[in-house]
């Protein structure tokens, strides 16, 4: 059954309903004391792989649109785009403000020593370079420029899950998980991004 263009509106508020209500249960975590005595570390996991989890929706979008016969779900990556830059933004705070207690140079002085927070800042620039130019009048501004822009959704789709993976002292088989279907969707995608490279050369 193809779903309609007068119910993707309604579909968009269950995916929006669905991204913000982890936060409620984040709040509700903290205010009942449920988070364990590092409440810090797992404020600052639950933020990271919220992102994380919005940056594969967001990915499976097309795949999904393909294999259902469902174009118009395409309408709703944008949705999960912002929303996965907003938790990812969520996660940054609390990093800077929990760990760091927003100190730059301290922040600075970590960056130098752990690799893993220089894919953070690399994926959240790029998610935040996305997010600024998502909007229809950009896209029509940059033209083909847009898709090269957006195209880098799939650069952070390797840096973010090794920086999840990196951050953790143990390895956590959930975020495992995340990385293998992060590498499928790439996978998936590889002939797409193959093209639009050799289109590139050529159009040099």
């Amino acid at each position: 059954m193809k779903i309609r263009s007068e119910n993707i509106k309604w579909f968009k508020l269950l995916l929006h309903l669905l991204a913000f209500t982890p936060l409620l249960w984040l709040i509700l975590s903290i205010n009942q004391g449920w988070l364990s005595a590092d409440a810090a570390k797992d404020i600052q996991h639950y933020t990271g792989r919220m992102a994380l989890k919005l940056l594969l929706a967001t990915l499976l979008v097309t795949p999904l649109a393909q294999m259902l016969h469902q174009p118009i779900l395409i309408r709703c990556r944008r949705l999960l785009g912002l929303w996965c830059f907003a938790w990812a933004t969520l996660h940054l705070i609390c990093y800077s403000v929990l760990e760091l207690g927003l100190d730059i140079s301290l922040l600075l002085q970590e960056l130098i020593k752990r690799n893993y927070l220089i894919l953070g800042i690399i994926s959240w620039l790029i998610l935040l370079i996305m997010a600024l130019t998502s909007t229809q009048n950009f896209q029509r501004k940059l033209g083909s420029n847009w898709q090269t822009i957006h195209n880098f959704i799939y650069a952070v789709a390797i840096l973010a899950p090794v920086h999840a993976l990196l951050s953790t002292k143990v390895l956590s088989p959930e975020l495992a998980v995340y990385a293998v279907i992060s590498l499928l969707l790439l996978t998936y995608r590889y002939k797409k991004l193959r093209k639009w490279w050799e289109k590139k050369k050529r159009g040099r």
